[in-house]
Order: structure tokens, then sequence, then C-alpha cells
């Protein structure tokens, strides 16, 4: 292990008027309700088996309704799929021009599709459209195949990172949704998986999308009309995912945002398209209706900088992993919010752009409300003897 200065960054206070809750809730917040919560007037999602409201970038519950409830998600399975498509792209191993060739499995899928041929070509960023817009299971298992080599493992991908990001209930089967046996979620791990997607903040250029075409102007044009028709009739909403099954019933899990608060609503087990989107738009009425955020950071927001001494590089930007933001009730002061940061005193070189090197606290009284991870915003190398040798003759000018 290797130390490394880091003057002023051991740990630096700063005081806001505002703050942040957790990025993943922890386990004594899965319980957490607020005041509304509590009283038997406060009852949202009568249609549906399972719900759960949360603010994005905190990830605070504002409502949940039997939300561990093990369910199948049908086509909100894709939101995992996404969140694996999303982090192939941004860690270059897929490309949104490049080509990928239809396999015969793939174009076998049944269900919700854009009829994609076998032997056929088609970009990635068509197939990412087909999958968010249309909830396409050819795209799905066409991009796994490319991602992963194929569906199986692919799926293994999926349970590995339900796994990292703490979802307890969850276990899938395939890429889809389609029906299988001990493929399941809940309304809980659903909203974090949707929170994990939202992320990627490029991913609302693709579920937003009400209408499109694939292979526009030749003989095999289709047409792409969104699933989650929220995204036309209920201002704010930007997408994720509906779902489903005879067995799932309705399902959706939404996203709006709305005066810089960005919402996520789940509900599972509807009986009809319409009382699920009613569900859904009565959540997201309550959160505008009583919540308000204020961001602290954005999303990839220099905090600090990173001087190692063995690096190639100085002055590495720190940035935060996501936004920072703290939500509050309608007309609620909060003061005397204390935000720290935390840099690793221990590292180990080289570092990847992306790497985690610290966190940002923030506390109110003595209670943690936030724990968010800062990475840099680039490699880092070890420094070769020439650069070392510059750097300890330019220290011995300065202290001439």
């Amino acid at each position: 292990m290797k130390k490394f200065l880091l003057p002023l960054l051991t740990m630096l206070t700063f005081l806001f008027v505002v703050g942040t809750v957790p990025i993943y809730a922890e386990e004594d917040q899965k319980k957490e309700t607020t005041e509304e919560e509590n009283s038997d007037e406060l009852k949202l999602a009568e249609n549906s088996k399972s719900a759960l409201l949360l603010e994005r970038d905190t990830g605070k519950i504002l409502y949940e309704k039997n939300a561990h409830e093990k369910l199948p998600p049908a086509s909100m399975t894709k939101i995992m799929t996404l969140v694996l498509i999303m982090e192939a792209l941004e860690d270059e191993k897929i490309k949104l021009d490049e080509t990928v060739r239809i396999s015969d499995y793939a174009a076998s899928m049944g269900g919700s599709q854009i009829f994609l041929e076998a032997g056929e070509e088609m970009i990635v960023k068509d197939l990412l459209k087909g999958v968010a817009v249309a909830s396409g299971n050819d795209a799905s298992v066409a991009l796994a195949e490319r991602i992963a080599g194929s569906e199986q493992a692919f799926v293994r991908m999926m349970n590995e990172k339900a796994k990292m990001l703490g979802l307890e209930n969850s276990l899938f089967q395939n890429t889809t949704g389609l029906p299988a046996e001990n493929h399941y979620t809940t309304a809980y791990d659903m909203a974090l998986m949707a929170k994990e997607l939202l992320k990627y903040e490029e991913i609302t250029e693709y579920t937003s999308i009400y209408e499109d075409y694939l292979r526009k102007d030749t003989e095999d044009e289709f047409w792409l009309v969104n699933t989650n028709k929220l995204v036309k009739f209920y201002d704010g909403v930007d997408g994720l995912k509906t779902g489903y099954t005879s067995e799932a019933k309705y399902c959706l899990t939404a996203t709006a945002k709305k005066n810089g608060m960005r919402t996520v609503a789940v509900v599972m087990g509807a009986d009809t398209p319409k009382k699920r989107n009613s569900d859904v738009s009565q959540m997201l009425d309550y959160a505008f209706n009583h919540f308000d955020t204020k961001q602290l950071f954005q999303s990839k927001q220099p905090i600090s900088k990173l001087d190692l001494i063995k690096a190639d590089k100085n002055n590495v930007d720190i940035v935060t992993e996501e936004s920072v933001s703290l939500v509050h009730k309608k007309g609620e002061k909060l003061e005397g919010i204390k935000t720290t940061i935390k840099v690793n005193q221990d590292i180990v070189l080289p570092l990847k752009k992306g790497d985690k090197v610290g966190e940002l606290v923030v506390e109110l009284d003595g209670k943690v409300l936030s724990e968010t991870s800062l990475i840099i915003d680039q490699d880092v190398e070890k420094a070769g003897l020439w650069t070392l040798f510059k750097r300890s003759m330019d220290e011995i000018v300065k202290k001439g």
C-alpha cells in the first residue's frame, strides 16, 4: 500500500444550510416512514399489490406499500438489463455506432419485440432504442449476447450486480422478464435499480422517446411506440419501464423530474394499465406537492484535488460519483448541515477513471445523512523514475 500526500484533504468540513441522504438506503432506512405514512389518511397505490416512491438523488423513501414483497417484475427486468448496457457503454466495451449481428436465438424471442431477423445487423444505438422504447425482448438478448457472449452469462452479471447494489430480494433468470420460475424482485429493489440506471443521465434521452422509427426509409421500417404512456401524458415523466405478464399483471417503474427534483415511482401487480398509470400518477403528484429538494453538488462535480507522490500526474480532480441533494418537506427549514470530505489515506496505483478515492459525508446533529462516493475523473499511472527524479530536484530547489 502506498502512502500519499493529501494537503488539507484528510478532513475538510463545510457548513451548508442543506444536505442529502444516503445513495442507497441502509438497513434501518428500509422501515423508515414519514409522518404522512404513519397517518391512516395517506392511501396511495390502492390498485397495486406493492409500491414504492423515492427521491432519486437522496434515495429517501417518501411512501411504500408492501415494498419488500417478492413479485414477478415482467419487462421491468429490463431496467437491470439497461444498467449493464449503460455500464458497458461507459466502460467503452461497446459503442453506440458499432454494428451487432443478430443471432438465431435473439431473433426467436417472443413477446414484445422489434422483429429482428437472424443475421440482420443493427447498430447498438438502435438496439438500445428497441429496449428502452418498445421493450424489445429480441433487442435485449442481442445486446446481452454482444456484451457477455450469451444471455446466460449476462444473467449472471445481472445477479452479481444485484448483490453489489445490496438487493436482497431479487433474482433473475433472463434479460427480458419473460415468465420463468424463480424470477422475482420487489418494489424496493426495483426502485434502487432505477436509481442506479439514472446515474447514466443520458438514458432518459432514450426512455423519454414516445415514438420513433427503426430501419427508417426502408421496406422493413418499424414504428417504435413507448409502452410507458405517461411519457406523453404526465408532465415531467421521461422514463423508465413498463411490464406485463398474466402472472405479474401490470407493472411500472416511472421517473419524473420537476423543479430540480427527480422521483422514482414503482407499482407492481395492478389489474389494468389504467389503474397502474393512475397509481403512479397519484404517487408522483404526492411527491411534487409535498416535497422539495436542494442540490448541493452536481454529478461529476470537482470537489478537490488528488496529489500522489508516486503518480504520473498531479492535481487530479476528485469528483462526486452522483449528484448530492437534500429532500425536505415544502416549507421546512434546515440549518447546521455539516459536509465532510474524507479522502482515503492508503491507495494502490495505478488508478482507473471512476475508481473510488473517498467519501462525501453529510451530517445533521451528529447523524450521518449521506455517504456519497468520491471518484477520480481520469486514469492515474505510476510515475517513471525520471519523473520522480525531476520532482525531487524541484523540491530541493524550492527549499533552496
